[in-house]
């Protein structure tokens, strides 16, 4: 709008933005579980209400960290990852993986091996997505989850299956 001296005069508009609200914070990380989008998140997953994982991006190091609980048939505790350090593994039977961002293009990613076979993997596709590729572990309350690239199943009675779901910064709730 012009004033009365033909100057563009400060109407209190903004120009448009590719962000909803000037300054505003990107949208939290998108976790894809399975075959199952979570967008927006806040990168916490609680199984049964009760938060069991935790992802995290530190883009000055090129690497994911992952937090876990993971719990035996009768829920008890037996191991403990707390950003990509076992600080609970009952009879030494746990171990992690990890790797970084390599000159080849390799993802980084934190794998959770039980005896040598693989219970829990994910890798940071970008800073703000993450991918559960596997995942074949038990809630607190000993039900069984189990992730593979086409579904997520929790106990016998919930699959998930190509769903998107939209987060709000929220936590992921499974179960």
């Amino acid at each position: 709008m012009r004033d009365h001296t033909g100057q563009l005069s400060n109407t209190g508009l903004t120009a448009p933005t590719d962000s909803p609200v000037l300054g505003s914070p990107p949208p939290g990380p998108e976790l894809i579980i399975g075959s199952n989008i979570f967008r927006n998140t806040n990168g916490v997953v609680k199984i049964h209400g009760k938060e069991q994982l935790v992802l995290e991006y530190q883009p000055e190091h090129g690497a994911l960290l992952v937090t876990i609980d993971v719990y035996g048939e009768a829920g008890d505790h037996i191991a403990h990852v707390r950003r990509n350090r076992l600080l609970l593994n009952t009879d030494k039977r746990f171990a992690v993986e990890c790797g970084g961002i390599t000159p080849e293009g390799g993802s980084p990613f934190v794998r959770l091996l039980e005896r040598g076979v693989v219970v829990f993997e994910a890798s940071a596709v970008s800073d703000r997505r993450f991918q559960i590729t596997t995942g074949k572990f038990y809630s607190h309350k000993g039900v069984a989850v189990e992730i593979t690239p086409h579904y997520c199943r929790i106990g016998s009675g919930t699959a998930l299956f190509g769903d998107i779901v939209e987060n709000r910064g929220g936590t992921v709730v499974l179960g």
